[in-house]
């Protein structure tokens, strides 16, 4: 089948209207190349996961997160399935986002430069 399907297009814009308040800040800070000059989009499907936010160029997936994530299995399946497509996945808590912005940026950016945090 050619072109996206319409049932993910349809989930990934509802995603995109009922992001959280962690999600909306970091695409703020992300969009529109406001990082080191790299390209973001956000929920976009990789595989038949859809993921916060993904630099293509770079093969590098965001993921905020809230407390339902924490110790969950099929994160850890998810993570292993995307980096066997060739991605590096960043997790962050939403509530390290909302206080420490700058932080996650650093560390971000600092992947995508190819240096570690």
């Amino acid at each position: 089948m050619r072109g996206p399907q319409k049932r993910t297009v349809r989930l990934e814009r509802r995603l995109r209207r009922q992001a959280t308040d962690a999600e909306t800040r970091l695409w703020f800070a992300l969009r529109d190349r406001r990082l080191g000059g790299f390209k973001f989009v956000r929920q976009e499907a990789i595989g038949s996961y859809i993921v916060d936010f993904v630099c293509r160029e770079r093969k590098l997936i965001i993921e905020v997160d809230g407390g339902q994530h924490a110790e969950n299995a099929r994160d850890r399946v998810r993570d292993g399935a995307l980096t066997a497509c060739g991605y590096c996945v960043l997790r962050f808590w939403n509530s390290d986002v909302l206080s420490n912005t700058d932080g996650v940026l650093s560390t971000i950016l600092a992947r995508l430069e190819g240096s570690e945090p």
